[in-house]
């Protein structure tokens, strides 16, 4: 594989967003000012309204929440759990071991010209495994994330649309070498390490249905202690459906897959036996919105989970969060 260096590929991410932002702001020098832009997402909103953030995809480990930046604009705060199955060291068979990640973050989105928007999250961290020792947790602030989202293509009927994502995540979380001793070394606040992002979103939407295909690729690189964690792909195909609307509310509801492939992680250079895996998810939720603010929640179980060559299985996932739009 080959071995990416964090300094030029930084340059290069950040070079890239800087650039597709200064056309756009050259093309559209007014856009932010001008009633046209007002009234576009205005109607935008409204028409979206029903879909807006209604996914909840977790943006905390295990995915990328592309899937809630398809709002206009908003600010709010995701709280985001997943409860892991491990087994206690290397020398035992069975799965004893409960492990909990918790995550409180602050994220938002915001547009800069018609067609592009920025979106950040900021998450505080909590987690806790029990262990024939005793109970170790770990918190604090975790790894930052920022993406530049792109609007590629919308039908003039507004059923189809396109995005595409490309951002970062910057390492402020701390990355803990003893933790990558034990079975799982993702027990961590953060990774160490800048990693980047791309991402894809397609969305048909008709009256009262829509689907959302969403994919993207996260390129992890080497940190200073010269673990590299392997890089994810992720997979999500799911389905929206209004159930009930007034002139200020609305309660919609969705149901999906979602799958994620871990590859190798590597060490001085040398992969890490059983540290690859895969999993998938079955996802159900709802999100009632009154005015600008909006409540949602998801519930995740596993359909499938080969994880860390079976010494790890995926149990659940719950997130809940409130969002207000700008």
């Amino acid at each position: 594989m080959v071995q990416t260096n964090p300094q030029q590929m930084k340059k290069s991410i950040l070079f890239l967003i800087l650039f597709i932002l200064s056309q756009q702001i050259k093309a559209n020098r007014d856009s932010l000012y001008i009633p046209q832009y007002q009234n576009r997402l205005q109607s935008l909103s409204r028409y979206e309204e029903f879909f807006c953030d209604a996914c909840g995809c977790a943006a905390g480990n295990g995915s990328s929440g592309f899937e809630s930046l398809l709002n206009p604009q908003f600010v709010g705060v995701k709280y985001f759990a997943q409860h892991y199955r491990a087994k206690e060291n290397l020398f035992t068979q069975d799965l004893t071991q409960d492990q909990y990640f918790n995550t409180i973050q602050i994220w938002g989105k915001v547009p800069v010209t018609q067609k592009l928007s920025i979106y950040g999250s900021l998450p505080f961290q909590f987690h806790e495994k029990k262990t024939l020792q005793g109970d170790i947790n770990i918190s604090g602030i975790g790894d930052a994330s920022v993406m530049g989202i792109y609007e590629i293509l919308r039908s003039k009927s507004d059923y189809h649309q396109l995005n595409g994502g490309i951002g970062m995540k910057i390492p402020l979380g701390k990355f803990d070498e003893k933790g990558i001793t034990g079975v799982n070394p993702g027990f961590q606040l953060g990774t160490g390490s800048w990693d980047y992002q791309l991402a894809l979103s397609y969305k048909f939407q008709k009256n009262l249905f829509a689907l959302m295909l969403n994919t993207d690729y996260t390129i992890k690189t080497e940190n200073r202690k010269h673990y590299r964690f392997g890089n994810q792909w992720n997979y999500v195909a799911t389905g929206f459906y209004r159930l009930w609307r007034n002139e200020d509310s609305i309660f919609s509801g969705k149901l999906g897959l979602q799958g994620e492939v871990y590859d190798w992680n590597r060490q001085f250079g040398e992969v890490m036996p059983r540290t690859a895996g895969s999993a998938l998810y079955g996802k159900l939720g709802f999100e009632i919105s009154y005015k600008k603010f909006s409540l949602g929640s998801e519930l995740m179980l596993p359909a499938y989970t080969q994880l860390a060559g079976g010494d790890i299985e995926a149990r659940s996932r719950f997130s809940l969060f409130i969002n207000f739009g700008l």
